[in-house]
């Protein structure tokens, strides 16, 4: 030891040094340090694992109100506008991917800020981050509590069931890491995947009543239009609810640095969005065909009585999954932000 190295501090650094060997390190990550045994392992993000949370973290609330955006630019339009608006996302996702393979101490959007503008950057992308993401959580408590009105013929006041759906969704969200929280994602795609067949039974259900329960019950009615002249604000507000649809796109910065393998990214994004892509399209089309202008925003409601509840009812446990990542991305977000600050 050399005489100018204090004794105190070699012990101490010999000591952190017996921890981490007898933990077993699994390896040494650029954003989380240590990566042990003992966890808690951040870098623990299959590819599947990322196809289903970027899958859930996309799909919500925005493939319920598609049909009325098909009806608002035309089905022809409307599928046109879908489609770039999925191409432009899907090139932004994997420019996410690129960026963390060259920078591989990027954990969120606040890095990145760092990164590009040092650190009044990291402070407004951080800040624009969680704001955006606060924004994307009400609308999903608010697609909640619209559900659970439904199922309930609004037994509680509409401000009391959104106040649930906070408490749930943070209490899901305090899940540590995201692949503990890929077993909620599951949950999630699977009454995802169900609330769509819902969606689907809505479509034959209003086919069979010949009309949806909105539509005027006497008398001819158009069941769709091929191309629309909307004004400018209800074209500008179907798109927006098109680009909502993949409001998703910056929680893939968290997802990427949490697979355990980011090389794999660029596989899993491309499945994830070509299957987002095409549910939005068929649901769009199908629902839209059979209700028309009178289809209803979020479209379960379309078809009217009990089967607006069934809908709903399978609804509800997905909504409340998108819900749950939105809000640890946007607290996970907050912790990097004020831990980078100090």
């Amino acid at each position: 030891m050399s005489q100018n190295q204090d004794p105190e501090k070699v012990a101490t650094t010999a000591s952190q040094e017996v921890k981490v060997a007898d933990s077993h390190t699994l390896h040494h990550d650029a954003v989380f340090g240590e990566i042990t045994e003992e966890g808690p392992n951040y870098r623990d993000v299959g590819w599947l694992g990322t196809i289903v949370l970027m899958m859930k973290t996309q799909i919500g609330l925005g493939v319920l109100s598609l049909p009325a955006a098909f009806d608002s630019l035309g089905i022809v339009p409307g599928v046109i506008c879908l489609c770039a608006v999925g191409a432009i996302t899907t090139w932004s996702d994997y420019m996410v991917g690129v960026f963390k393979l060259n920078h591989p101490e990027v954990y969120g959007l606040d890095d990145a800020g760092a990164l590009m503008f040092g650190r009044i950057g990291r402070e407004v992308f951080g800040l624009a981050f969680c704001l955006y993401w606060i924004f994307v959580t009400g609308s999903g408590m608010l697609g909640f509590s619209i559900g659970l009105n439904a199922v309930s013929t609004h037994g509680l006041c509409t401000a009391a069931f959104v106040a649930l759906a906070a408490v749930l969704g943070f209490g899901f969200s305090s899940i540590r890491t995201l692949g503990r929280l890929t077993w909620v994602a599951w949950v999630g795609l699977t009454c995802l995947i169900s609330a769509d067949a819902s969606v689907l039974v809505v479509a034959i259900a209003v086919g069979v009543q010949d009309r949806p329960s909105a539509a005027p019950q006497d008398g001819v009615w158009v069941s769709d239009k091929i191309i629309n002249n909307p004004s400018f604000t209800d074209a500008i507000t179907a798109i927006s609810t098109m680009v909502l649809a993949y409001s998703g796109t910056p929680a893939f910065f968290n997802i990427v640095a949490e697979m355990r393998d980011p090389r794999h990214y660029t596989g899993s994004l491309l499945i994830a969005q070509s299957g987002i892509t095409a549910v939005y399209t068929v649901i769009g089309c199908v629902v839209y065909y059979y209700c028309g202008s009178y289809v209803a925003s979020p479209a379960l409601g379309s078809a009217g009585g009990a089967l607006k509840k069934i809908s709903y009812g399978i609804a509800l446990p997905g909504l409340l999954v998108s819900i749950t990542i939105t809000t640890h991305v946007s607290v996970c977000s907050l912790v990097s932000l004020k831990f980078s600050s100090l």
